[in-house]
């Protein structure tokens, strides 16, 4: 025997008459923290202050740089 149920509510009734709790607050809550971070962090991929943050690190940090493509350049030749 096969027996079809169709129901017809919003999402709202439903979860009422599933007794779950009314999760829109956090919800929203947690939306607007999240565009708040990304437009923070948004504002450290701009170019400038990539540069600022890469420059930073001086000389060292670009002379290991350059070993690293070196290596990476001699592995692939070999491969």
């Amino acid at each position: 025997m096969k027996m079809t149920v169709e129901v017809d509510c919003t999402p709202e009734e439903a979860r009422r008459f599933l007794g779950l709790p009314d999760v829109s607050a956090l919800n929203e809550a947690l939306v607007k923290e999240m565009q708040a971070r990304m437009t923070a962090n948004m504002a450290a991929l701009a170019p400038e202050e990539l540069m600022k943050n890469w420059m930073a690190f001086g000389a060292g940090a670009q002379e290991q740089f350059r070993k690293l493509m070196e290596v990476g350049l001699s592995a692939a030749g070999k491969g």
